[in-house]
């Protein structure tokens, strides 16, 4: 697999050679530090074994087991994940991973863009475009993530309005956006939670400071692309449009 331009190389800013690999779309960095360890990446004829070889996206021919390397069909997916799957491409525990859904031969690899704990369901974007990725993950970009969170017991409006203003939790000031009840019952209630910036496990913590314990927690939009009726442990290829509507600004909810 390889890559040439014509392009004069001071044009192209240098990065590590397993980065410039994950960055062409061929595998996650990790992956591609191994190939190069292992003496499976030439860079213009050489074999390096530096996974931090300054390098060069375009202008240098990169060469992995013997094949050019050409940069892969950018490709976009949501995926519906299920409750109790790691989102890794592999887990040192043995967990299993959302990439045993993928089990499609004509998908390239596939990174997820941004994360959902195990115990977490709902919608999750994957991709090879790590640019696209890392526009969505960066926290300035506040694109707007909603969840469905069902917990043990029902708030009322001052909780709610807490949410919003910020809970300390672990010396972090954790907000969301906007909180609303779906629906109440006798024992429990359903939440509607928008965040527009990612701390880990930031809706469980700050619903844990408030006194409740989350029994689910769905993701069901990422900016505009909704979740809709994909089901449970599929996925789709995204739309160009969709596509677009998070390269620019369209990052609220529609």
């Amino acid at each position: 697999m390889s890559v040439t331009h014509k392009k004069n190389k001071t044009s192209s800013p240098r990065y590590g050679l397993a980065r410039v690999i994950s960055k062409l779309g061929l595998c996650s960095r990790s992956q591609a530090a191994k190939l190069v360890v292992a003496g499976r990446v030439s860079v213009n004829g050489r074999v390096q074994r530096d996974p931090e070889r300054p390098t060069r996206l375009t202008g240098e021919r990169i060469v992995i087991d013997g094949e050019e390397a050409q940069v892969a069909q950018r490709i976009y997916i949501a995926l519906n994940k299920p409750r109790g799957l790691v989102v890794s491409a592999a887990d040192e525990r043995g967990r299993e991973t959302i990439y045993r859904l993928l089990n499609d031969d004509k998908l390239p690899w596939l990174a997820p863009v941004g994360r959902l704990d195990k115990a977490s369901e709902g919608l999750l974007l994957m991709t090879n475009d790590s640019a696209w990725a890392a526009g969505i993950s960066d926290p300035e970009s506040h694109v707007d993530k909603t969840y469905h969170v069902q917990i043990d017991g029902t708030p009322d409006e001052h909780a709610l309005q807490r949410m919003i203003v910020g809970i300390s939790s672990d010396g972090e000031t954790l907000r969301a956006s906007d909180v609303r009840v779906l629906r109440t019952g006798e024992k429990n209630a359903w939440l509607e939670v928008t965040l527009d910036e990612g701390r880990n496990r930031q809706i469980r913590r700050m619903l844990e400071a408030l006194g409740f314990t989350v029994l689910r927690l769905v993701r069901v939009a990422i900016g505009p692309i909704a979740l809709g009726k994909l089901a449970k442990g599929q996925w789709r290829t995204l739309q160009a449009r969709e596509v677009r509507s998070l390269q620019s600004g369209e990052k609220r909810r529609p």
